[in-house]
């Protein structure tokens, strides 16, 4: 995939606002770690996280969504009405039907002409999205196109929480670790032709997706019969294996985008990652030869977002100056399936 006129106009984004910190859910978890003989501090240790944001409980996810949106035309030369297309792709998402996209659009004011869906996969949502608007906008289809997505984690971590607290096995508690390291927010990306203004252009060069669908059953997030005739939701993540995995589908695809692009590891200035936590972290930059002052992470503080975590990162590091015009910027993306999809950005 490779791209002559497409730029990432704007950024948008929205914080969740109740912070949540690791120890906080530590202390929930209090009569498990007695009875399991587990150490508080373990959480934090094993994943790098201090704390992350909930939204308030009932937020609906069309409002943050359409918030990010708000922002990111605010600060575009683009009007709702020369919108070609809009994507919702977050996991979280209102309901079956319609397209939470439909609820964004009409509160962005967009509608007419406009091309509006849902799209998921997993924590790559928002970099598909971003594949569709461009290969849109390099056909001629459309001048500017909108991904948005808001990620709320305070359900599942309620419902899980209160699992592990029935259920108190080690097993369950492994699994069930990385939800834990949810985290809530919402996110903008606008893509245009290039035609809406004559601000510094973060040109979208191409990018490389490469599969790995055998592994499909280590991360899941779904509802299964509670035994009562109901539904309840459930989430388990075999960690071990999708870091190993994701790590070596990582290092594949990597090796196929830089040539791809005509691009040296050396000549990338700055790689934005998917924020999984500090074990994956460690363990991609490593396999890929990156430094780490070459990657600016927000796992810290604000946990996996899913797919608003990679856009979001980034939407901060041009904030702070950590992206600087002219430098060749990496989005490294990867999600559970698995997929893993990398982009590369002349910023």
């Amino acid at each position: 995939m490779k791209y002559s006129r497409v730029i990432i106009e704007a950024f948008g984004y929205q914080l969740a606002p109740v912070v949540v910190s690791t120890s906080d859910l530590e202390a929930r978890l209090e009569p498990l770690y007695r009875e399991l003989r587990i150490a508080p501090g373990q959480l934090q240790a094993l994943t790098g996280i201090r704390e992350r944001r909930w939204w308030k409980p009932g937020y609906p996810l069309s409002q943050g969504a359409i918030a990010a949106g708000k922002k990111a035309l605010a600060v575009s030369g683009v009007t709702p009405d020369q919108i070609g297309a809009l994507i919702y792709a977050g996991v979280c998402r209102e309901q079956f039907e319609p397209a939470t996209a439909c609820r964004v659009a009409d509160g962005l004011g967009i509608g007419g002409q406009a091309a509006i869906f849902d799209l998921s996969n997993a924590c790559l949502g928002v970099l598909n999205g971003i594949l569709d608007l461009a290969n849109r906008i390099e056909l001629g289809q459309i001048r500017a196109g909108m991904v948005v997505s808001c990620e709320s984690a305070r359900e599942i971590n309620e419902i899980m929480i209160s699992r592990m607290l029935k259920e108190r096995r080690m097993e369950h508690f492994a699994s069930s670790l990385a939800t834990l390291t949810g985290g809530s927010g919402a996110v903008a990306v606008l893509l245009t032709d290039g035609s809406f203004s004559g601000s510094a252009r973060r040109q979208l060069l191409g990018g490389v997706t490469l599969a790995a669908p055998e592994h499909h059953q280590l991360c899941l997030w779904g509802v299964t019969p509670d035994g009562k005739g109901g539904y309840e939701q459930v989430m388990s993540t075999d960690g071990v294996n999708v870091m190993n995995h994701g790590v070596e589908l990582g290092r594949r695809t990597w090796n196929a985008f830089l040539p791809h692009l005509g691009w040296r590891a050396e000549e990338v200035d700055q790689v934005i990652c998917h924020q999984v936590g500090s074990a994956h972290q460690n363990a991609i930059l490593k396999t890929l030869g990156i430094s780490d002052d070459r990657d600016f992470t927000t796992y810290e503080y604000l946990g996996n977002m899913g797919t608003v975590s990679l856009p979001l990162t980034a939407a901060l590091a041009a904030e702070r100056d950590i992206l600087l015009q002219g430098d060749r910027v990496a989005l490294l993306g990867i999600g559970s399936g698995l997929n893993c999809l990398m982009l590369g950005v002349e910023w």
